[in-house]
């Protein structure tokens, strides 16, 4: 019984350490559970694994599903290494010696499941499993749109194609949207929808996609102006999506006349003399014929194009355009008229009529009217000057001056550029009035002068220069200019030259000085008197020169001093004589100055020369 027990207990220890052994000596495979790549770049697989066994013993294989079944792609042992020449990826294939496989280049077809296999001899075998992902960016979409006209009509319920979407070689495969307007439409695939898409798919040799989306619709007449376009969506690594759109296009849709448009271009108001031109069109497609009709009179229109050259007011009335749309609805409308006024101005009317002549101091009017299409404004006019804003202008009193061109202008203020004028000729008759004159200045006598001599007068007036010279003669206005050119001789100079303008009524003359520059300076001016007082002249001069009067003067009373003292000297020592003779010429005053000036020795000759002078004084 014991031996037996024994026996059992011998047993259950065996299997219990055959049982550690071997989870002792079990492998751990460990892999990349995906790996994406692009296709043309390399794609890494690694595989790592745990084991106590003996590295002698481990094989390290990659598998691959072929026809359901295993097919080995690559291998590594302890004392070997290979790639299987059989396969497809033999030229592509490398295992490291971390048991890694390296793929390169990455074609589409290397999108599988690939198999890291671990054999560790008498330990066991263990495997994990990668998945690779081969991604491709498509080139950009290509559309197409419907180049065929579309006829639209009110109550089609059939779809047309609108136009076609291709996506070029994409991996995986991509995914086609379409917009109208920046609005993308549902991905609608019944064809009992009004908008639907019908898509097609193609596996090119390379292994990438290609996809074709055609686009329907129940098109209407608003898509005539919509453009649209598609959006292909892609994967790339990363979990990245991406999109790429195409070109735009839009389509021609024909359709009927549900409204005419009529309306004259022209900016403003219209006047007599504009071009005008009118233009009729519709919302359908193609535009129509037009026929314009003015009062019951056809016009001829060109393309809705009615063009008036120079208008008048007789232009101005009732426009209709009618467009001659057969397919439109029979509700719909197809005329439209507008009303054109061509505003005027008649010319101006003035009373008097000129040319007038009148004698000085007369009173003359002038009036002007006119007729417009609106309000306007009247105004007289001379040498740019505004005179009446009332359509008459009085002169009480007509001078010389007044003679000249007065205008009347006619304008309508709400018609830029609307006005007509007239104007009237006024001669005053009289004898001539010469203005202000201009004196001559050569640089020297003998030198050629030239003067001008200016007079107001009617009848123009005639000229004669004394002394004569080169003569012309200009007229401006109701002034007449009589220019003449002569040398300055020394009668000129002194005498002057006498201008004479006269006509039938009179005469008035003029005489013009001619001088010399150097003569011109020395012309007096108001202040000429006081000029010639010395006392002035010194005050004229101490503005620039104080300092140097001031010297003058003081050396002046020195030299009297030293005089006044030799004559007192020579006096006392009897070396003058003093008789009546010097008394009478004393007395008399040819002493010039009237300054005297005496130096006193003592109070008797003080008191002398206080006193009159007697025969013994000097």
């Amino acid at each position: 019984m014991e031996r037996t027990m024994l026996g059992r207990f011998g047993v259950s220890c065996t299997l219990l350490a055959v049982a550690l052994h071997v989870c002792l000596a079990s492998v751990k495979v460990t892999v990349t559970p995906e790996v994406a790549v692009i296709k043309g770049e390399t794609a890494k697989l690694p595989c790592s694994y745990t084991t106590s066994a003996s590295p002698s013993t481990i094989v390290v294989q990659w598998f691959i599903d072929v026809a359901g079944a295993r097919q080995q792609i690559a291998y590594r042992s302890f004392q070997d290494f290979g790639v299987d020449s059989s396969t497809l990826w033999k030229d592509r294939l490398i295992i490291g010696e971390d048991m890694s496989l390296t793929i390169s280049p990455v074609k589409v077809e290397d999108e599988r499941s690939y198999y890291c296999q671990v054999t560790a001899g008498p330990m066991g075998v263990s495997e994990d499993k990668t998945e690779v992902k081969v991604f491709f960016a498509p080139e950009k979409p290509m559309i197409t749109g419907n180049n065929q006209a579309i006829t639209v009509s009110h109550d089609s319920t059939s779809s047309s194609e609108v136009g076609r979407c291709t996506s070029r070689n994409a991996h995986p495969e991509p995914h086609i949207v379409w917009f109208k307007d920046d609005t993308p439409l549902p991905d609608e695939k019944n064809q009992k929808e009004k908008t639907y898409m019908i898509s097609s798919l193609v596996k090119e040799a390379s292994g990438l996609y290609t996809k074709t989306s055609t686009l329907f619709m129940q098109l209407v007449k608003a898509d005539a102006k919509s453009f649209f376009h598609c959006t292909v969506m892609y994967s790339m690594p990363g979990n990245q999506s991406k999109t790429e759109s195409s070109d735009k296009f839009n389509l021609t849709l024909l359709y009927s006349t549900e409204n005419v448009y009529f309306k004259v271009k022209n900016q403003g108001p219209i006047k007599e003399g504009d071009d005008v031109e009118m233009d009729c069109n519709t919302d359908g497609n193609p535009q129509p014929e037009f026929e314009f009709i003015k009062e019951s009179t056809s016009l001829k229109g060109s393309k809705g194009t009615l063009q008036m050259k120079s208008v008048s007011r007789n232009d101005s009335g009732t426009y209709m355009c009618e467009a001659l749309d057969f397919d439109a609805l029979p509700e719909v409308e197809l005329t439209k008229t507008l009303n054109l006024n061509v505003h005027y101005i008649d010319p101006m009317a003035v009373t008097p009529e000129g040319p007038l002549v009148v004698n000085k101091g007369d009173v003359v009017e002038l009036q002007c009217k006119t007729k417009s299409s609106a309000a306007h404004t009247l105004q007289w006019k001379k040498d740019s000057v505004t005179l009446s804003k009332t359509g008459v202008w009085t002169i009480q009193s007509a001078t010389l001056a007044n003679a000249g061109v007065y205008i009347c202008v006619g304008a309508v203020p709400s018609v830029p550029g609307l006005q007509k004028q007239a104007n009237v000729t006024l001669n005053v008759k009289g004898k001539p009035e010469i203005e202000d004159s201009v004196n001559g200045l050569v640089a020297k006598e003998g030198e050629m002068v030239t003067l001008n001599c200016s007079a107001l007068g009617y009848p123009a007036p005639q000229f004669n220069w004394s002394p004569s010279g080169k003569e012309s003669v200009t007229v401006m206005g109701n002034k007449v200019i009589s220019m003449v050119t002569l040398e300055a001789t020394a009668a000129v100079l002194k005498d002057g030259v006498i201008c004479v303008a006269y006509n039938d009524h009179g005469r008035d003359s003029r005489n013009f000085k001619v001088s010399t520059k150097s003569d011109a300076e020395k012309v007096p001016d108001a202040n000429a008197a006081n000029r010639g007082n010395p006392v002035f002249k010194t005050a004229e001069k101490q503005q620039g020169g104080s300092s140097a009067v001031v010297i003058a003067v003081v050396v002046c009373v020195l030299l009297l001093l030293i005089l006044v003292a030799l004559l007192f000297f020579l006096s006392k020592k009897g070396k003058l004589s003093c008789g009546k003779k010097d008394k009478k010429d004393v007395a008399s005053g040819d002493v010039k100055g009237g300054i005297v000036v005496e130096m006193k020795s003592n109070e008797k000759e003080e008191a002398g020369l206080l006193n009159k002078p007697h025969a013994e004084q000097c």
